[in-house]
């Protein structure tokens, strides 16, 4: 499954110094292939590969970038079939989900085609007689882009595109549990006929991969999606070459469903959004609130849509939802559950491990009601299928308990009242709110959190600017 690529160095794949290592299938349990391993010298391999190819490629007009950028999305929508098989492969969501990841990720490649002509300067007027100030913007250098398993294609599409489109280089980590989606947009970014050593991939553990790209002074900007805790060391490590840093990092969003929702348009729109690749989606509603008056039917309508649905292998297209991601994910989920239960919650729907398969990582899609604020499946990110369901009387309140949290990713609201919508939006401590709707990922759209779920912006025209430096020049003529 890995064998026509590898690490990808200096402009074409070779193998890795390190060996091989087994991917693990979370639906049958068994290896999809064997993924290259990095060395360190690997990866500093990939770092002088980087300095290299940003000589040349900041020497570029934005109007050849743009042509790249567009040249590259064009082979990925070609290799949309390949693509979308790799995803499901690899992290068990269904065939469809998949392939609009992939759909959104070639997104950012036209996206960020078109901001690679928007890059602008100003003249600022001098107070020194014959004097003008000229602001421009350029490359801030080699970029380092961490990202997780849960979104494969579309965590480097954000990172990747905006860096190629502001000049930089780009040394792309993806995770070794789904390694192979990034190997095939790393291979599209070859139909952009870029310079050699503008795009890097090694895959492989911290100290081989990680820790020399922390290290490296050449290394100027570093974006992560991951956990806040991963988060946290990488902003420590990166004071040390004074790194600038986008980090993405974890939620656990409130959802708020008032007494003047309509409840069956809530219902069709948040359970697929709350399974969604099982649940393992940062910006999913984690914390259910549901005003009183609507409660009892809000439960019994979102378990039996929850239970109805089919779970499978993500290749099979009737499948709906897929596994959790490796066997120690679904433990942890297991025992979230079982001390929630303990703690007086009560078990709606699913609860335990999917009975109908012998192997795979397989979690049944779970409710759970009578959930109070201060349980642990409430009070942090599951980041599973888990639904927990409170109930609450007023607006007042659920705004504060939706807030009580140090997460600030996503946040939702149902409400048919604009001045209520209008009060969520205003309330809501996040990066990001829905009202009426569970929709923020686009390319054109900035992406990120707030307080412990990160900083930066990935998407839109916010997007490109933390890939840039700001320079001054004074010119006295």
């Amino acid at each position: 499954m890995y064998e026509k690529f590898g690490l990808f160095l200096g402009g074409s794949w070779s193998a890795a110094a390190g060996g091989t290592a087994p991917v693990i299938s979370p639906v049958t349990e068994k290896p999809l292939g064997a993924a290259p391993v990095a060395t360190a010298a690997d990866t500093g391999a990939a770092i002088a590969a980087a300095e290299r190819g940003l000589a040349a490629w900041r020497a570029k007009s934005a109007f050849e970038r743009a042509d790249a950028l567009h040249a590259i999305a064009d082979e990925m929508i070609r290799r949309t079939d390949e693509a979308a098989r790799m995803i499901a492969s690899e992290t068990g969501k269904p065939l469809a989900q998949a392939g609009r990841e992939w759909g959104l990720s070639c997104d950012q490649f036209r996206w960020y085609a078109e901001e690679a002509r928007r890059i602008y300067g100003r003249i600022v007027e001098s107070r020194v007689p014959g004097g003008r100030f000229e602001v421009t913007r350029e490359p801030i250098g080699i970029v380092a882009a961490f990202t997780a398993w849960n979104f494969p294609a579309a965590l480097v599409a954000r990172k990747v595109a905006p860096a190629l489109a502001a000049g930089c280089s780009v040394v792309v980590r993806p995770s070794s549990q789904t390694p192979g989606t990034a190997m095939v947009m790393v291979d599209c970014c070859r139909a952009g006929n870029l310079p050699e050593g503008v795009v890097n991939l090694v895959v492989g553990p911290t100290a081989a991969t990680y820790a020399p790209i922390m290290a490296s002074p050449l290394v100027r900007k570093v974006s992560l999606t991951g956990s806040t805790g991963v988060g946290q060391q990488m902003i420590r490590d990166a004071a040390d070459t004074m790194k600038k840093v986008t980090m993405e990092l974890g939620g656990n969003a409130p959802l708020i469903v008032h007494d003047d929702a309509d409840l069956e348009a809530v219902l069709d729109a948040s359970v697929p959004t709350k399974f969604a690749n099982a649940g393992q989606v940062c910006v999913t509603c984690d914390r259910l609130f549901v005003h009183e008056s609507l409660h009892d039917a809000f439960v019994e309508g979102f378990a039996a849509r929850a239970k109805a649905l089919r779970l499978g292998d993500g290749l099979d297209p009737a499948t709906q939802m897929g596994p959790v991601i490796n066997g120690n994910r679904r433990a942890e989920l297991e025992g979230v559950i079982t001390e929630a239960v303990k703690a007086g919650a009560r078990v709606v729907t699913g609860g335990g491990r999917a009975s109908d398969f012998n192997a795979g990582f397989f979690l049944e899609p779970t409710v759970l009601a009578d959930v109070t604020d201060d349980m642990r499946v409430f009070a942090e990110e599951n980041f599973g299928p888990i639904a927990a369901i409170t109930r609450f009387r007023d607006e007042e309140e659920v705004l504060e308990r939706a807030n009580a949290t140090e997460m600030g990713l996503s946040a939702y609201a149902f409400t048919r009242d604009p001045g209520r919508a209008r009060r969520a939006v205003a309330g809501l401590r996040a990066g990001m709110v829905g009202i009426n709707s569970f929709a923020l990922a686009a390319a054109e759209a900035p992406f990120g959190g707030a307080r412990y779920s990160g900083m930066g912006r990935e998407g839109g025209s916010e997007g490109i600017t933390d890939y840039l430096e700001t320079k001054l020049a004074q010119v006295v003529i």
